[in-house]
């Protein structure tokens, strides 16, 4: 199992330097760099396609991922501009991660339907595939019969482990193989000041012998050290 990590801090700390720490995630170790997008909760989460961008030029050796970005809240067609932009700089290291959206306070501040979410986000998904001349991977991120829907219909999963236990999500991987899934990423796995580094890499092997291609960690401002982190993995 590769394991990847968040440019994104999810909680509050003060800004910091995209590509730096980039830089500092691929010299420990980390095989892929992530970004979500955030806009309406607490604390301040760069965007996803200006930071991806950072990242890919300051780290040019490994994937870079949206975990993930949410659909409805963009124009179709804008939306296919920045991801046919960003991928003139990342070029087929780029995966996109799609996600109709969980959280109602980044709809309400754009003035977005939250109850529509999932028919926008199906609607807004077939233009993008029509518009995308060359699309990148897409990696569905949702819950639910939406574990289905990853395996029939797109290149993969993103089961964020943000709300999560490894038995919710171990189970839903099972569901995923079972119907073909192919992809199948853990993602958002926090780890916070406070987090047990023994516990976290329990988890981990959980993961890699529950059958997942990748897992993903959010390490958070004055967290562990991405190193060690990054040995819990071998």
């Amino acid at each position: 199992m590769k394991l990847g990590a968040y440019l994104a801090h999810l909680g509050s700390g003060p800004p910091y330097d995209v590509a730096s720490w980039a830089r500092r995630l691929v010299d420990a170790g980390f095989e892929s760099l992530w970004m979500p997008q955030i806009i309406g909760r607490s604390g301040f989460v760069p965007d996803p396609f200006v930071a991806l961008a950072a990242a890919a030029v300051a780290a040019p050796d490994v994937e870079i991922g949206t975990a993930t970005v949410q659909v409805p809240l963009h124009h179709p067609a804008d939306l296919a501009h920045k991801i046919r932009s960003l991928q003139l700089v990342c070029g087929n290291r780029l995966v996109m991660g799609l996600s109709p959206g969980s959280t109602q306070t980044d709809y309400a501040l754009l003035d977005r339907d939250f109850r529509s979410r999932f028919r926008t986000f199906d609607e807004n998904v077939a233009r993008l595939r029509d518009l995308l001349p060359a699309p990148p991977p897409f990696l569905l991120g949702s819950w639910g019969a939406n574990v289905d829907k990853a395996a029939r219909h797109f290149d993969g999963w993103l089961a964020s482990a943000y709300r999560r236990t490894p038995d919710q999500i171990l189970e839903a991987q099972s569901r995923f193989r079972a119907v073909g899934g192919e992809r199948a990423i853990v993602c958002a796995i926090p780890l916070t000041k406070s987090a047990d580094l023994d516990l976290v890499g329990n988890q981990l092997h959980r993961y890699a012998e529950g059958g997942f291609d990748d897992a993903v960690v959010v390490i958070e401002p004055g967290g562990a050290d991405p190193e060690k982190v990054r040995a819990l993995l071998p």
